[in-house]
């Protein structure tokens, strides 16, 4: 066995492993950027050493100074968690090269896997079902486009080189091809540096089920079930389950030990993940997508239901042991379902819903705890979550002894979950997890993007609202003075006027994404009264005592101490608990999985007439980095046109016009980092806007 460990990643999934070799009494090295100085997996290994700065290329991607600090700190073994060089065939061999065991597969089968052609031809020689679609590597776009004709609308491109969604493209219309080509290229270069693509017939309402494998250097291999992760957005995983509702003990049989072979095609050792595409109306009619040679996200569901530890069987193979569990031995038990925790922004637009990057510093942080409740985390209060990384913060993983348990118990994790100071997924999972299909376990592919748009508040209810006033009343109003003093009363928020009634003190805020709103308060928080926004109501629409407008409504402010305080507001009689933060500009609250971030708002400094007031800016919706501009000053676009795009956390977002006119402004060139909501562009309208 070793003796000490280098982990070559970052965020939740070294914190796992790092866990995993604690318990196994091996010395642990993590290796950091600048960005992640002071980061959770730095803190929590035994050493740790600084790679570079932040830029990926030149910290986690660089295999010489991964190889440095492995020789500097007399590791014997890398294990390369799952992203970055997880999957890369070079990095397996120089670890080998220099004397290092590659705690994964041998080069060779990483290489020959982790060419989605080769893979195909490989596992269809060993009997396995595989999609149709294209042949050959190294396809031009003509032919691309011509084998995508011959298979038939739909189609599904793919780059070769890798997974996890990125540089996949759905087309069903054909006049779309060469757009969509291009830009999964790109996506592709960036995210490999390997732009190669196929194409693949697309199966509608599909499910995706994979199976996870084990084999040892000895000859054995085995499988432990099945997971569904059919519960996707933009070809990426949300939720995944162990097992399967739709498979039954045959199929479950029959892919397992497609999956097997799969493994012994190309001469796997360790852990690795054998993904098929599933009918849903016929399971056993099963295809073979690919196989992800490296440790998956969603392994914890499997752990759970099988007891084993996978991150130990990865050691222990890699040690040169032989597999302990025989296939017979391996035993199924309860139902185990995870939630991925990321950093990111719902924006709802017609029936679409985009889902931004996020990025700010942990305020305040609860993670859910209980029976059958497993959290795999890289978080802390005061993590900064910048844009440099994926957006996965952490995993909230439940275990029941069936599968409404398992479910019931990660809804309410999941509204245990708080995180305050960036924005998270938690409570869209949360509905998710409600929907009625997900709970009859009748899933598909498709099913998050079709249902998204529902499954994402349109309002902010009152209770934020007034809750945000009263601690923003709070926090205006003096401390208390350690002996009788005079305090003029025109200075207090709820202060005295002329013929005794307090006066109504205006606190304007704005939530991300919705117009901005006045709140008027009057009274003590213990006993106040709110003058709240009807729905629709902007900053200057509020009434005050006096005038037309919605009636007063009273409140009371019930408050914990403490950082990350809990608090609780009773507004017309009806109590609401929500835990608060504050930040740099205004106040972070959050219930129920749900977080808001009421910022402060100047209504004087917003109407000054700037570019960004302009019906024709645009800005940029996440902050990121701007890879492509599509336009010049002076063009004339049309409305929908593609302008510029922004990336950020691996994801592209495309800045399009949002009516015809021409290009009056742009303020930014390919290769600049923007801020979320800073001015991109102006589109002048061709004609004067009508006023809605």
């Amino acid at each position: 066995m070793f003796d000490t460990v280098l982990v070559a990643n970052r965020g939740e999934i070294a914190v796992r492993v790092i866990r995993t070799l604690r318990t196994l009494g091996i010395r642990s090295v993590a290796v950091f950027s600048d960005a992640d100085a002071g980061a959770r997996h730095v803190r929590e290994a035994d050493t740790a050493v600084r790679i570079g700065p932040a830029a990926a290329a030149e910290s986690y991607l660089s295999i010489e100074r991964l190889l440095d600090a492995a020789a500097r700190t007399g590791a014997q073994a890398v294990h390369p968690g799952y992203g970055f060089l997880a999957e890369n065939a070079a990095f397996a061999r120089a670890c080998t090269d220099a004397g290092l065991a590659f705690i994964g597969p041998p080069a060779a089968a990483i290489e020959l896997m982790g060419d989605k052609i080769r893979a195909k031809e490989t596992v269809r020689a060993a009997g396995v079902p595989v999609v149709p679609g294209s042949s050959g590597s190294g396809l031009t776009d003509a032919q691309l486009t011509e084998a995508a004709r011959e298979i038939g609308m739909p189609v599904l491109l793919k780059p070769s080189a890798g997974g996890g969604g990125k540089g996949m493209r759905l087309v069903r219309d054909e006049a779309l091809i060469a757009e969509e080509i291009a830009a999964a290229r790109r996506e592709a270069r960036g995210s490999f540096g390997d732009d190669t693509l196929l194409v693949e017939r697309w199966v509608d309402r599909p499910r995706h089920i994979e199976i996870q494998v084990l084999a040892d250097g000895h000859g054995n291999v085995i499988h432990l079930g099945e997971r569904e992760c059919s519960l996707q957005r933009r070809h990426q995983k949300i939720i995944e389950e162990a097992p399967s509702v739709l498979l039954d003990e045959a199929t479950r049989a029959a892919m397992g030990e497609a999956a097997v072979q799969a493994a012994r095609s190309c001469g796997y050792t360790g852990a690795g993940t054998v993904e098929f595409i599933v009918p849903g109306d016929d399971p056993a009619s099963y295809f073979f997508m690919e196989m992800n040679t490296r440790l998956q996200v969603e392994h914890p569901v499997t752990e759970l239901i099988t007891g084993l530890d996978l991150v130990e069987w990865q050691v222990r193979v890699a040690a040169g042991e032989v597999l302990g569990p025989t296939q017979a031995e391996v035993t199924l038990t309860g139902h185990a379902v995870e939630a991925r925790i990321c950093a990111e922004t719902a924006r709802v637009s017609g029936d679409r819903v985009d889902f931004l990057p996020s990025a700010g510093r942990v305020r305040a942080l609860r993670e859910p705890a209980g029976e059958g409740v497993r959290v795999d985390s890289g978080l802390f209060e005061g993590a900064e979550v910048g844009t440099s990384y994926d957006p996965m913060l952490a995993k909230v993983i439940a275990h029941g002894p069936d599968r409404a348990t398992a479910l019931r118990r990660l809804r309410a994790a999941l509204a245990e979950t708080v995180v305050l100071g960036v924005d998270t997924n938690a409570g869209f999972l949360r509905r998710l997890l409600a929907h009625p299909d997900v709970v009859a376990g009748d899933l598909d592919t498709g099913l998050v993007d079709r249902d998204a748009a529902s499954l994402v508040p349109t309002e902010v209810p009152d209770e934020v609202y007034a809750t945000g006033a009263l601690l923003r009343q709070r926090r205006l109003s003096p401390e208390p003075a350690p002996s009788p003093t005079w305090v003029d009363p025109f200075s207090l928020p709820t202060g005295w006027r002329l013929g005794g009634t307090p006066a109504w003190a205006a606190h304007h805020f704005r939530v991300p994404g919705h117009a901005p709103v006045t709140v008027r308060v009057r009274g003590e928080l213990s006993d106040a009264e709110l003058l709240l926004p009807a729905p629709g109501e902007g900053a200057a629409d509020t009434g005050t005592a006096g005038s037309a407008g919605p009636a007063p409504r009273s409140a009371k402010l019930l408050p914990a101490q403490g950082a990350g305080e809990r608090l609780t507001l009773d507004l017309d009689g009806r109590t609401h608990a929500f835990t608060a933060a504050p930040g740099p500009e205004g106040t972070w609250l959050a219930r129920d999985g749900d977080t808001w971030h009421l910022a402060d708002h100047d209504p004087v400094d917003a109407g000054g007439g700037t570019a960004a007031a302009h019906a024709g800016a645009l800005t940029a919706p996440m902050p990121g980095t701007v890879t492509v501009v599509k336009a010049a000053v002076g063009d004339e676009v049309a409305a929908g046109q593609s302008l510029l795009v922004v990336e950020a956390m691996k994801m592209e977002h495309v800045i399009a016009a949002p009516h015809a006119g021409t290009v009056t402004e742009l303020d930014v060139s390919a290769g600049a980092t923007v801020a979320m909501d800073q001015v991109l562009a102006v589109v002048t309208p061709a004609a004067p806007l009508e006023e809605s």
